[in-house]
């Protein structure tokens, strides 16, 4: 089996900001680019303040348990509803997880085993 890994970094901005200028003169000169995909934060800070524990427990949750539904996984990691549908809407849209709606259920999806992190120095 495959084990399915999302990437978090931390690195500067001005190292982010130069790798998208080479990549830019790649594509102007008709070169390809290999696609990276990953989530990027400027400070180890920052990265703490998106990556909680209560949110690293939402996703160990989903991806262990497979709650039916967002009142489901509420009442798993026992937290209130509304906390636990604001983190899932905040890792939504950094694309760490998915939410489906079924009717009238949302049911949370993390379909990765692994986040792989890396800090530069």
């Amino acid at each position: 089996m495959k084990i399915k890994k999302i990437f978090v970094g931390v690195r500067p901005l001005d190292d982010t900001l130069k790798e998208a200028g080479e990549t830019f003169d790649y594509l102007a000169k008709g070169k390809t680019v290999k696609q990276k995909s990953g989530i990027y934060f400027a400070s180890l800070k920052e990265m703490r303040r998106v990556l909680t524990e209560r949110r690293l427990d939402i996703l160990k949750t989903i991806r262990d348990r497979k709650p039916s539904s967002v009142y489901e996984l509420a009442k798993m990691v026992d937290r209130d509803l509304k906390n636990v549908l604001q983190d899932l809407s905040y890792l939504e849209e950094l694309g760490i997880v998915a939410v489906t709606e079924t009717g009238v259920k949302k049911v949370p999806h993390f379909d990765y085993d692994k986040i792989s992190i890396e800090v530069a120095v």
